[in-house]
């Protein structure tokens, strides 16, 4: 069973788009870490994201003339970047190298086509000629005579692999409309070419492959509307003969008497493929995302990409990347393993469409009894095969209780008192299933749903419970927040901050908005957790005098007493500069939830533009107090569970300013905060300038301290200049 679930957009591709693409995409390649690609323009320009953060992490460029000729990748082994411009230029960078024309650069004799990274491997560099070397190999002579491996041929897809520990590179070629592929396994030295078999009146538009028991899958899409599928054995003694590969039909893209005209392949798994095209009808042409079950022929899942795309598709860490209209876009995908009930979609005696993904049919699927028994295969082998059959059907009878129970409370949902759900739920929490998690992400939604259509519906303390007990997510059930919002459950949304990872930054804005609107007063009668402030604000009860003694960076403060009338500043304390915390406990906790949460610069600021004057003015009040504590301690830390750290507090204070600079300078009642967070970042500024001015003596004395005493007593003199 496979789904598309949330979408969400990487970077602009448009001359506003922020990183320079408006020439187009030339390729999308895996990064350093499990969460970085590495974006590469038909131009002069290479992009690193982070995919999470929708934030670049750095970006490089070649210089004007110069262009870019096949995709930048990453060397996972060195972890440097290899980029090639101009077909021959080979340049070679660190994350910390900012000037491309400052790092190596090596002029190569022949052009070269693409180079492959590989996860534990040297990079292979594959030339226009069809040489292939080892970068390696290549930097140790760069004018190295490269051979010409085809003739008149021209390349039109490359990939490389590892079979063990020996790389294996594919590479198509096309000449006069036919098709041959060459494997070239590298430690070996061999070479094999074959001829791809031809198809009446199509071509081949796409190219996909992977290793399988020494041998490759090849997959290609047609212009016919049909995918097919090459296998290549590795085990090959004779080169020296042009084989002709045949090809079998895998997949024929037809929706509804509808057909999809495939423009990009990829495989997810050895039973699914992502088809990106265009769905042809009578009525209209539409663009859309779709993921198949080559194995039972069916339709899994698509999605209408109604501003058209580039007919690029790529797929990395479970995500797919493409082109929508002007920006590139990244989709979050799930693939389970592959069986029947999931291909059709339906369970055989399902009382509601609403449970029928949770029946766990993978415990029916056995590959050697769903596909087809070769024809000499024995007597003995079926026979066992149906005893195999008959014990999982066994197993199987032994899940549906819990099944159709999970089902039945979905129902029961619809329609029955919150008493007697909650009572159910805690049932099933009890209860051992696969999956459990979207289980309980499904049952939220349920209950999520009902809260919309009936407004005395809220069952607040089951999913208090499920946000805080259970590893679930905003994707999971992306509702939840903007019922809690509705409801003003401030607590509810404090936990979901601080747990979700992927919080739109629309969500945490509206968060934001409601908690700086909230009164203290109606704050003090909610349930809100005040662990992350409790222990540097002061919430002791009335005429509790405060004794502070602490040096600040950059500040000279002498003793203060004062004393904190909770009647009449509720809850507020002083910094030792004599400045109160703007708000009482309940909201500064609301707002370091805040604080934590995840976001994106450029989605998070045109947001912070919508709050108000007062509202702007109180938030950054609280962050000057902040940033002000913070600045009391040696290690800039501020103590207590989940309080914000000192990066934080000046990133939202930076955006905060960015937002609302303009507003801020005339509002009257802003001019005194702004001044004294001028004065108090110009006295840092100082304090850190005169340590700069010591750290040659710093530095002498660390040296110092690590030679060893000559005497068990001494007196030495040390100059300070």
């Amino acid at each position: 069973m496979a789904a598309l679930c949330e979408a969400f957009t990487l970077c602009g591709l448009g001359p506003s788009g922020g990183v320079g693409l408006g020439s187009g995409v030339l390729a999308l390649e895996p990064g350093p870490g499990p969460d970085h690609v590495l974006l590469t323009d038909r131009g002069r320009t290479a992009t690193l994201f982070k995919v999470s953060d929708q934030k670049p992490l750095g970006c490089w460029s070649v210089k004007h003339g110069q262009m870019i000729t096949c995709p930048v990748v990453c060397n996972f082994e060195t972890h440097e970047y290899i980029a090639v411009h101009d077909d021959k230029v080979l340049r070679i960078w660190k994350d910390e190298d900012v000037n491309l024309d400052k790092v190596f650069k090596a002029t190569l004799s022949a052009d070269v086509y693409r180079i492959h990274s590989l996860p534990h491997g040297d990079p292979l560099v594959l030339f226009k000629g069809g040489g292939v070397r080892t970068l390696d190999v290549l930097l140790e002579a760069p004018q190295q005579e490269i051979e010409n491996v085809i003739s008149d041929e021209v390349i039109k897809w490359s990939e490389a692999f590892l079979e063990g520990q020996q790389p294996v590179l594919i590479f198509i070629t096309e000449k006069d409309g036919d098709f041959f592929v060459y494997v070239q396994k590298l430690k070996m030295n061999s070479l094999h070419k074959y001829k791809l078999e031809q198809q009446e009146s199509s071509n081949p538009l796409s190219f996909t492959a992977y290793i399988k028991k020494q041998t490759i899958i090849l997959l290609s899409l047609y212009s016919n509307d049909s995918v097919y599928k090459v296998l290549i054995p590795l085990q090959q003694n004779d080169e020296g003969e042009e084989q002709i590969l045949s090809k079998s039909l895998l997949l024929n893209l037809s929706i509804s008497g509808s057909v999809l005209k495939g423009t990009s392949l990829v495989v997810i798994d050895k039973d699914h493929v992502a088809v990106l095209g265009s769905l042809a009808s009578v009525e209209e042409s539409k663009e859309c995302l779709t993921i198949w079950n080559t194995k039972f022929q069916t339709l899994q899942t698509s999605k209408e990409l109604p501003l058209g795309t580039s007919g690029q598709l790529w797929c990395y860490g479970e995500k797919f990347f493409f082109t929508h209209g002007k920006v590139l876009t990244v989709v979050i995908y799930k693939c389970e393993t592959s069986s029947l009930a999931a291909a059709v979609g339906k369970l055989k005696d399902s009382q509601a469409s609403d449970f029928s993904s949770f029946v766990n049919w993978n415990t029916l699927e056995d590959e050697e009894l769903v596909v087809s028994l070769q024809p000499q295969q024995s007597a003995a082998l079926k026979s066992e095969s149906k005893m195999t059959l008959r014990s999982r059907r066994n197993s199987v009878a032994k899940v549906q209780p819990d099944t159709f129970k999970v089902g039945q409370i979905l129902l029961n949902i619809k329609d029955t008192s919150a008493a007697v759900i909650e009572d159910e739920l805690r049932q099933l929490l009890k209860a051992q299933m696969p999956d459990f998690q979207a289980t309980i992400g499904c049952v939220i939604t349920a209950l999520i749903n009902r809260c919309k259509t009936d407004p005395v519906f809220y069952p607040r303390n089951f999913l208090l419970q499920m946000v805080q007990k259970r590893e679930l997510s905003y994707s999971l059930c992306p509702d939840l927040m903007a019922v809690a919002l509705e409801k003003k459950d401030v607590h509810l949304l404090q936990i979901c901050l601080q747990r979700f990872p992927d919080i739109p930054e629309e969500i945490t804005y509206a968060c934001l908005k409601v908690f700086l609107s909230i009164s203290d007063d109606d704050l003090e009668r909610t349930d809100v957790n005040i662990d992350s402030v409790i222990c540097y604000i002061d919430i002791e009860p009335k005429n509790k005098e405060v004794k502070t003694e602490v040096v600040e960076n950059g500040f000279n403060t002498e003793l203060e007493e004062d004393s904190c009338d909770n009647t009449v500043l509720k809850g507020m304390c002083k910094t030792n500069d004599g400045e109160f915390c703007p708000v009482g406990p309940r909201k500064a906790a609301l707002l370091n939830a805040v604080l934590h949460s995840a976001y994106s610069e450029t989605f998070l600021l045109p947001h912070l533009k919508d709050l108000s004057a007062q509202q702007a003015v109180l938030f950054l009040r609280y962050l000057h107090y902040l940033y002000v504590k913070c600045s009391e301690k040696i290690n800039t830390t501020l103590p207590g569970m989940l309080s914000p750290t000192i990066n934080q507090i000046m990133d939202w204070m930076c955006l905060l300013l960015d937002a609302h600079f303009t507003v801020m300078v005339m509002l009257p009642e802003a001019k005194g905060l702004l001044s004294s967070l001028h004065k108090f970042v110009r006295a840092q500024v100082r304090f850190y300038s005169e340590l700069n001015k010591i750290e040659g003596t710093l530095r002498e004395l660390q040296r110092i301290k690590r030679q060893k005493d000559s005497q068990a007593y001494s007196i030495e003199v040390l100059e300070l200049i």
